[in-house]
């Protein structure tokens, strides 16, 4: 499915047919598309939608977040796979906090049983990441 082009987010770019990659939650999902596009908020900013569809219409329980999130989410992301709590911490400048360390096993386990599918996206990212610093050198 498309990212529906009249709703208040104007996609600049899309992904169609996100339910047949979305994870574990491949084929089974409501999140149908995604986009980077003009904030729904402000034609000026930026931002980046998951469109999330059921019961035959666009959801609006769709999620847009601004673009800084989106980085600020995946820096938390991947500090919580990094962090132990007896070396190392906080792991990123955002000097996160261990809100329950008996859980912190759980971001780990979680990895390990979702690795098939978080590692070549992790991967990815690290490679985009190190070609957008590559190109934007000043």
């Amino acid at each position: 499915m498309e990212a529906p082009k009249h709703l208040k987010h104007k996609p600049i770019i899309s992904v169609s047919a996100y339910d047949n990659i979305d994870g574990k939650y491949a084929k089974n999902t409501d999140a149908k598309a995604l986009s980077i596009g003009k904030a729904q908020w402000d034609n000026d900013d930026l931002s980046v939608k998951v469109w999330r569809h059921s019961s035959g219409k666009w959801s609006r329980q769709s999620e847009e977040l601004p673009i800084h999130r989106v980085f600020d989410l995946s820096i938390l992301a991947i500090a919580g796979f990094l962090t132990d709590p007896k070396s190392n911490y906080p792991v990123s400048n955002f000097k996160e906090n261990i809100d329950d360390e008996t859980k912190i096993s759980f971001i780990k386990k979680y990895l390990d049983l979702n690795s098939e599918k978080l590692l070549p996206r992790i991967k990815e990212l690290h490679e985009l990441t190190e070609r957008f610093i590559e190109e934007n050198k000043k």
